[in-house]
């Protein structure tokens, strides 16, 4: 399976490169949005700031959008996760708004969250996402957290001192974590191999 990994210009994308193709994923890292559809999935990693990561989809947005609408799939994770909204609090920009909802700063005293935290999955329709999986803890490292306009949209919850907040998104074939599963150990590597396993063609 072929995956493109969008690298929006920061960080360090090795780490999820090499736990993709660990699973047997053909990993190509993409720095050119019109090329991230030429691929049988792509993933948006976890990496940089709203404003400027969604400045990189600019002139392929509208192309991209069309594609998730049509099934392509896609994982967002963290900073991923937010790309498929519309608008964030951190910074201007417009993001795919594949999801609809907003990104709000997350409601703490103690900001940004780093560290281990439980995901709570909707035991009503639970994703394959989760497959294998019971309540796990993953790793998060953000300061901003997304809203979908619709719970439907939430497949796992986290809460964060007294804010309770979408930790997993899914729409079609366009899932969306808040956490970093490729810095949660096996519990994490197991969601990238679900993720693989439900989309190859």
């Amino acid at each position: 399976m072929n995956v493109s990994l969008f690298d929006y210009g920061t960080g360090n994308l090795h780490s999820l490169e090499k736990a993709l193709e660990a699973y047997g994923a053909r990993v190509r890292v993409e720095d050119e949005p019109t090329a991230v559809l030429d691929a049988d999935a792509m993933v948006l990693p976890g990496v940089g700031a709203f404003g400027a990561a969604a400045a990189r989809l600019d002139g392929a947005r509208d192309e991209i959008v069309a594609a998730l609408q049509g099934g392509f799939p896609c994982l967002g994770i963290c900073l991923g996760m937010q790309l498929l909204f519309a608008e964030s609090e951190e910074s201007p920009g417009r993001g795919l708004g594949f999801v609809e909802g907003r990104v709000r700063r997350l409601r703490a005293h103690r900001v940004p969250q780093m560290g281990w935290n439980e995901v709570e999955i909707e035991t009503a329709h639970r994703d394959p996402l989760f497959a294998s999986t019971s309540d796990p803890v993953v790793y998060y490292a953000n300061t901003y957290v997304a809203e979908p306009r619709s719970r439907e949209d939430v497949i796992g919850w986290t809460t964060f001192e007294d804010d309770r907040f979408a930790a997993a998104v899914r729409k079609g074939n366009v899932w969306g974590v808040q956490f970093h599963p490729e810095k949660s150990a096996g519990v994490g590597l197991r969601m990238l191999r679900n993720f693989l396993s439900e989309v190859t063609p």
